[in-house]
């Protein structure tokens, strides 16, 4: 039987509320083989689009490139989109749009026992009373959103990553407070939680991060998940910053999601241009990357407790 030449496509563009581009909305789709060749460039009426007679080489060539953008939103993309001539290949990609803000209606602190209870533990911990608590999650949500955004996008991922023994939510004991970031925070930790990064990083589901002192002064080690393309999260360990936490020995955490699971390119992509032009890991952008990384690779959805729109 002659190998058959053509495979199909199938795209879905959805915007930051995680629902698909509203009505009204054409998307632009510019499609490049693995040849690097343009092989589709086209608005579509709708939010999906379905491309049946797309060249097959049986090689590299198949695996594919996927760019969308449409007015008034900002580009997004995916790669490698792998076809072959009996298994479609498909791709969800969101996009934002260019004034989308924060919504964290899903994140008032009476739902999150509901939508976010991990988290919900964590920002309560320490606190003098439920009334302190709610105070000070009511300051970082109206005035730190970017902040309060990286938090809910780390603390979700991190409820989705099954260590040997549970996930790193099991071992955060307490937030500090002063050191958190729209790209990072700091908490207190059992020492368990490194032992079981170590245990999975030789299972092959972390890889050590080799420089560790360089990104993050004052680190022992630093470990970053391989699951994905893009929006690994990584834990880094300040082993010999400690705390006693509700009589628990504990150790100092910084949890943080780069772009890039490539060292290199993490480094020269995002790290020193960070340093060049002063600005930081955007929540935003890793908001896009690892919902778009879940979807492709099958995962539970990644639903932070807000949106962006």
């Amino acid at each position: 039987m002659p190998q058959p030449s053509v495979c199909t496509l199938v795209i879905h563009a959805f915007d930051g509320s995680r629902q698909p581009l509203t009505a009204g909305v054409e998307p632009l789709f510019t499609i490049h083989d693995g040849n690097q060749r343009q092989v589709y460039r086209e608005f579509a009426k709708s939010s999906s689009l379905r491309l049946t007679d797309l060249p097959f080489f049986d090689n590299f060539g198949d695996n594919y490139t996927v760019v969308a953008w449409a007015p008034g939103f900002e580009q997004a993309g995916f790669t490698p989109v792998p076809v072959r001539p009996n298994i479609p290949g498909q791709v969800d990609i969101m996009l934002l749009k260019q004034s989308a803000t924060f919504n964290f209606n899903q994140a008032r602190w009476d739902l999150l026992d509901r939508n976010a209870p991990d988290a919900k533990a964590l920002l309560a911990a320490g606190a003098a009373s439920d009334e302190e608590a709610q105070n000070r999650y009511a300051d970082l949500r109206e005035n730190r959103g970017p902040t309060l955004a990286c938090f809910f996008n780390l603390t979700t991922a991190m409820s989705q990553i099954h260590l040997p023994s549970g996930s790193p939510m099991d071992y955060l004991k307490e937030l500090i407070w002063d050191d958190m970031a729209p790209d990072r925070f700091f908490a207190w930790a059992d020492p368990k939680l490194a032992d079981q990064v170590r245990l999975a990083a030789r299972q092959g589901a972390f890889s050590p991060e080799i420089g560790t002192a360089l990104f993050h002064p004052g680190a022992t080690s630093s470990f970053k998940q391989v699951q994905f393309g893009e929006a690994n999260v990584q834990l880094t360990f300040h082993e010999n910053d400690k705390k006693t936490v509700d009589g628990q020995d504990c150790i100092k955490v910084e949890p943080d999601m780069d772009y890039f699971k490539d060292l290199a390119a993490h480094a020269l992509l995002e790290v020193l241009h960070n340093k060049a032009v002063g600005t930081l890991t955007d929540p935003r952008q890793v908001y896009v990357l690892r919902w778009i990384a879940g979807r492709q690779a099958g995962v539970p959805a990644f639903n932070p407790p807000f949106t962006i729109s």
